[in-house]
């Protein structure tokens, strides 16, 4: 009887061995198949039905196609973590009738399907693109396949690690379910009106480690479109001058949605370094109120312009001053000429009123 149990161990494992790919180490107890590091070109063909847990990572796969996975129903968890993968065609998982966690970090995506991120039965719930995308351009693509692809169940996107600079407007506009979202170590310098606009059940966001210099009135309005998200706003260069002070006095009354509040310390200027933001408001900034810049400036105009008009006055009374004598005798000479004329106009008139004058001057006209 021994000998008969030994033989069937001997042909499980052989026949374990013969539907494992080459390349890969297969476990039907734990209906998990690895490739894990071989230097494969290609998704292998030939990976057992049973596999529920698939990971091909540390390759040198350029692409994948919808002829990649075929026959695999099963399968709920993929990774294909770190193998260089520059193209997903779209429908791709569209064989992948029950995955739910997918794993595409550490590629260099720079071609992305507008349909390559679909999914039957709306099954997937994690998704991981963390260092994945090639340039700035690729996230138009990912943009795109996002809205395109069936992703309404989608409960956790990790985008950390990728230099965005932008969000494209409304890339997660078709993920209304989404409770976790990674935005970490990017370069992200604002946040636009419409960003968040549907994802009211948010309950993680991370913006850590990226360019903020400040949260400005419209980022805070999107921040307040989640009013169940914990908050990582932690490790930005925050600048503490006048146009931090919305953002601190944000800060303050939503303290307790923010995670790491300890790690919002001001970066510029040199004397506020460290300082933490919550403390900013106390701390002299040399800020004035909205509108009080202009009535500022516009009192300082009045005053500079009172100064050029009495500088122009004392010039004026100067001139005069060292004029003084050409200026009286010019008076003088003007009453004299006045005084000539008014006595002619005088004499005429006394003539003209007095009719023997009248016909005095007239005889002596003649």
């Amino acid at each position: 009887m021994l000998p008969w149990m030994v033989l069937s161990v001997l042909l499980c494992v052989y026949h374990a061995q013969a539907t494992c790919p080459a390349g890969c180490e297969c476990s039907e107890a734990a209906l998990t198949v690895k490739c894990v590091s071989k230097d494969l070109q290609d998704i292998p063909s030939g990976i057992p039905g049973y596999t529920r847990n698939l990971f091909i990572t540390g390759n040198q796969i350029s692409r994948i196609g919808p002829e990649s996975f075929k026959g695999l129903d099963n399968v709920t968890t993929l990774s294909l973590s770190n193998n260089r993968i520059s193209v997903i065609e779209s429908h791709t998982f569209t064989g992948l009738r029950s995955l739910r966690s997918l794993d595409l970090s550490g590629n260099q995506l720079a071609t992305i399907h507008p349909e390559a991120l679909s999914v039957p039965s709306r099954a997937l719930r994690d998704l991981n693109l963390s260092r994945s995308l090639y340039n700035h351009t690729s996230v138009k693509d990912l943009a795109t396949s996002l809205r395109w692809s069936t992703l309404g169940n989608l409960q956790g996107l990790d985008l950390s690690g990728n230099g965005l600079i932008y969000l494209p407007d409304y890339i997660f506009s078709h993920l209304g379910s989404l409770r976790r979202l990674q935005l970490a170590n990017n370069s992200l310098v604002a946040i636009h009106n419409g960003t968040f606009l549907v994802l009211e059940r948010l309950e993680e966001l991370d913006l850590s480690l990226n360019a903020f210099r400040t949260f400005r009135e419209e980022a805070l309005q999107e921040l307040d479109r989640l009013p169940w998200a914990r908050l990582h706003l932690g490790l930005n260069p925050y600048t503490c001058t006048c146009g931090i002070e919305p953002f601190a006095a944000w800060l303050n009354e939503s303290q307790a949605r923010v995670a790491d509040l300890e790690r919002l310390a001001c970066a510029f200027p040199a004397a506020l370094r460290n300082t933490s933001i919550l403390g900013v408001s106390e701390v002299p900034l040399g800020c004035h109120r909205a509108g009080e810049g202009s009535d500022l400036a516009l009192q300082t105009s009045y005053v500079f312009l009172g100064i050029v008009l009495g500088f122009v006055g004392l010039m004026f009374l100067f001139v005069l001053y060292l004029n003084r004598k050409g200026i009286k005798k010019r008076v003088y000479d003007m009453r004299d000429a006045c005084s000539e004329v008014w006595e002619g106009y005088h004499y005429r008139y006394e003539i003209d009123s007095d009719p023997r004058l009248s016909n005095i001057s007239s005889s002596a006209e003649v």
